[in-house]
């Protein structure tokens, strides 16, 4: 893979608002972006300039155009953009795996891990779309979508097994608001993108309850070590999670609003019950599919991740948020950092 290689169209799966923003970024880096969606509806109203179901206000490129045909999306696009939720790639990828041109390549927004089986979304995607990891490159970082779509200086990790495929891919997404960096850990960007959507239910409950700033940087920092463990378990580089994949994601992602799985904690922390705070949110809360099987494979390599196991105890077990914060309270003392020692 050369270092020198651009991309000139690129498919975009996915018409949501991280999607949409995404396709918009392509196109201010003068890449054609053709989207695929589900819904005709929205696919009509980006063909129109604008996506008012998710980034009301936001106006579009018109080198953008989208469809309900995985074929026209996806033929002759030598980049693929994987933005549906990670309970859809796999359909979404093997829908459409055959008509995936033989020399693109394959760039992840979501994150997560698959519940039934518990991978990591490269995984998923090697796997529904067979093609070779090398192929495939995942993107990680404070990315918050409204905020990018209205240009705020905002910087990001493109992380791939090879490392000329992240440079080439972090090349044709720059522009003059969207600065990306590369790594080759792509284990450690996969689960700090999935880990810190479980931290951030968690921060989101703790505000929705009414809690402080001491609270808030207590969860930030412990939910960071829970990530570091994880990860440094599963071969990642422990200094991914102190980059922009890990804290930086971490921080955005615990602090807004804007982020759907914040939102989704701070209903169920004001007294809603999971379903209602599901139900309100306008896309899909993926720290409440993924902290299930997060915890499920920490707890096979023994590692220790008690905040993703007490959103874990609310969300599949019916706890309360108050038996919650007691779960987290009432754990044997230990030592400061990111490893488990006891005092």
């Amino acid at each position: 893979m050369s270092a020198e290689r651009s991309f000139s169209r690129a498919a975009v799966l996915g018409t949501g608002a991280w999607g949409t923003t995404f396709a918009q970024v392509l196109a201010d880096a003068r890449v054609r972006v053709h989207m695929w969606g589900r819904k005709e509806t929205i696919c009509d109203f980006i063909n129109s300039g604008e996506n008012p179901t998710y980034l009301p206000g936001i106006e579009l490129s018109d080198v953008i155009c989208a469809s309900t045909s995985l074929r026209e999306a996806v033929e002759g696009a030598d980049l693929v953009v994987v933005a549906v939720p990670v309970r859809a790639i796999r359909s979404t990828l093997g829908a459409c795996r055959d008509f995936i041109d033989e020399g693109a390549v394959i760039l992840s927004l979501a994150k997560g891990l698959e519940f039934e089986t518990r991978l990591r979304v490269d995984e998923i995607i090697a796997d529904a779309a067979g093609v070779d990891p090398a192929r495939i490159a995942v993107l990680s970082g404070p990315n918050l979508s409204r905020e990018i779509a209205e240009h705020n200086p905002t910087a990001t990790v493109v992380a791939s097994k090879d490392p000329e495929l992240a440079v080439a891919i972090a090349k044709a997404c720059r522009t003059d608001y969207f600065r990306p960096y590369v790594s080759a850990d792509v284990v450690g960007c996969e689960l700090a993108g999935a880990t810190k959507n479980v931290i951030a239910v968690a921060i989101g409950a703790a505000e929705g309850m009414g809690l402080g700033h001491n609270t808030r940087a207590t969860l930030v920092t412990r939910g960071l070590a829970e990530m570091t463990r994880l990860g440094t378990a599963m071969g990642a580089d422990p200094e991914t999670f102190a980059g922009l994949a890990g804290i930086g994601d971490l921080m955005a992602t615990c602090s807004s609003r804007l982020s759907r799985n914040f939102s989704f904690g701070h209903r169920v922390g004001s007294g809603m019950s999971v379903a209602e705070a599901l139900s309100l949110s306008p896309g899909v809360v993926e720290g409440a599919h993924s902290a299930e099987p997060i915890l499920q494979v920490a707890g096979e390599l023994g590692v220790e991740m008690p905040i993703t196991g007490a959103v874990v105890s609310v969300i599949r077990d019916g706890a309360t948020i108050e038996e919650m914060g007691r779960m987290l309270l009432d754990r044997p003392q230990k030592r400061d950092g990111w490893r488990i020692d006891l005092v």
